[in-house]
């Protein structure tokens, strides 16, 4: 794909992503300039892998491989759009090879264990305009989930918002199509946005989606956190992951047949399903 293609593609894609996040795309350059969101963020589940280093930084990538994202996210109140400051907001991703740090059990053979690690774990809290900042790499998958990264937000000790935001799945297609440190995995991906159940369940609005922009040598995705002050996280922790599981489906296709959360729906027209908006003749 030319250069010109790519970026006409993903302008196309961030457009759709955008759209109903009332953020602007152009916050990626200027985030104190964006226009705020005033909708609530839904809550979802913090699922199996949340784990607290108490590291504040920016920088989180701690050497893994992948393509570089930057991910800006604005804590702001909801309904009345103003801006947050001093909010706690702790990151937690897998990596490329859908990987979390801080547990047993990881990879697609369950043999990987990262306990002790900290990598793609981090928190910040929010300047005057309620921006944080992350430096990290865009995030692989791992079986029973779409592209995903999870984010905590603290007011003083207190939860008020547990949830995942989610990029464009063209785009994730693409880098895991076509980057290597993405490649080489045993199964196809099967669950996109198109049948994750935590966005069935918990946004199927889109309210969490990032928009995503190109830039010179990373993607930047931004998203503005709608939070309610009096709130308590509502969607907590699912537990740690069986022994030999790591949260997923167990390794390989599923029975025939078979779909529902650890699976999936079936997804009849992938390319429809991956491309926003996308009509093919049958």
């Amino acid at each position: 794909m030319s250069q010109s293609t790519r970026r006409g593609f993903l302008g196309f894609m961030s457009a759709c992503a955008a759209g109903v996040l009332q953020t602007r795309a152009e916050a990626a350059s200027d985030p104190v300039a964006a226009e705020p969101a005033c909708i609530l963020t839904p809550q979802a589940e913090e699922g199996p892998f949340y784990s607290d280093p108490k590291l504040i930084r920016s920088d989180i990538a701690d050497g893994k491989p992948g393509v570089p994202l930057t991910l800006r996210l604005r804590v702001t109140e909801a309904g009345a759009c103003t801006a947050i400051h001093d909010a706690r907001v702790d990151i937690w991703h897998c990596d490329a090879k859908g990987l979390y740090s801080a547990f047993p059990g990881q990879s697609d053979d369950h043999n990987v264990d990262a306990t002790g690690k900290t990598f793609l774990r981090g928190t910040q809290m929010t300047d005057g305009a309620g921006w944080v900042i992350f430096n990290t790499i865009y995030p692989g998958w791992y079986d029973g989930r779409t592209t995903h990264i999870h984010f905590k937000v603290f007011l003083s000790d207190r939860n008020v918002l547990t949830g995942q935001t989610f990029l464009p799945d063209a785009l994730n297609e693409f880098i895991y199509t076509n980057v290597p440190d993405y490649g080489d995995r045993a199964r196809q991906r099967m669950v996109i946005n198109a049948n994750d159940h935590v966005i069935e369940r918990s946004d199927p609005e889109h309210r969490a989606f990032c928009a995503v922009k190109e830039e010179r040598d990373r993607y930047v995705a931004t998203l503005t956190l709608g939070v309610d002050r009096r709130a308590e996280a509502t969607v907590g922790r699912v537990g740690p992951p069986p022994p030999g599981m790591r949260g997923g489906p167990p390794p390989g296709p599923p029975p025939s047949g078979m779909e529902g959360p650890m699976f999936g729906r079936p997804i009849t027209d992938r390319l429809a399903a991956l491309v926003p908006g996308l009509k093919r003749d049958r």
